[in-house]
């Protein structure tokens, strides 16, 4: 059996990611694949409890090894029973954030380095890679009205840091693009959510075959 093909979706806080991965694997199964939407932190039941204590962590937070390593332990466990099953058996992988999540937050911006984080991912999943990964970028004014519709006051312990670690973030997921162009493509998130979408699509058939 031919193995699917394996998408993820990056970039900041606010850029449309969720939404743009969601109306991706809906055109995807429109046409006739068979897919599977998912997300990081989460995708299976493990991990979605790994995502709360992530998200809402308890006492003073983790610190960011530990953090790093309770993203690797909730990716090896998604990556095992949910994202390399599909994969296997011939299905397509939409996923809302994967490693580079991991490598801008935790490696650049957290300071553990890009090494370190690496070698998490070859160890509890095995280095697995998207095919294609597509980073969204968005101007400022954009992902600020996001971000306020989406989480008022209420950010989570990742979205809530300062300006200048999401700032890095950013920077993080340019630098990774503009190093790995054969698996990064970059599409502009300004305009109407169906101008992003259209955006997507010409990319995903330009470097996986697929149709527009």
């Amino acid at each position: 059996m031919t193995r699917g093909r394996f998408i993820a979706f990056e970039g900041g806080e606010g850029m449309g990611k969720s939404t743009q991965a969601r109306m991706l694997a809906e055109s995807l199964r429109e046409s006739g694949l068979t897919v599977t939407l998912t997300r990081e932190p989460g995708g299976t039941p493990g991990a979605e409890a790994i995502r709360e204590l992530l998200l809402a962590p308890p006492g003073a937070g983790w610190t960011m090894e530990a953090e790093a390593l309770l993203f690797a332990a909730a990716r090896a466990d998604h990556v095992a029973h949910s994202i390399r099953p599909s994969l296997d058996g011939g299905g397509w992988v939409i996923c809302d954030r994967f490693i580079d999540s991991s490598r801008a937050y935790q490696g650049v911006a957290g300071e553990m380095g890009d090494a370190a984080i690496m070698g998490l991912h070859a160890f509890g999943s095995d280095g697995l890679m998207p095919d294609l990964t597509i980073m969204i970028e968005a101007p400022q004014d954009i992902v600020s009205a996001r971000l306020a519709a989406r989480d008022g006051d209420n950010s989570d312990a990742i979205g809530g840091r300062t300006s200048s670690y999401h700032a890095a973030v950013n920077d993080a997921f340019r630098d990774f693009a503009s190093r790995d162009p054969e698996r990064f493509a970059i599409v502009d998130g300004a305009g109407s959510i169906e101008d992003v979408h259209r955006r997507v699509l010409s990319e995903v058939a330009r470097r996986l075959g697929t149709s527009e």
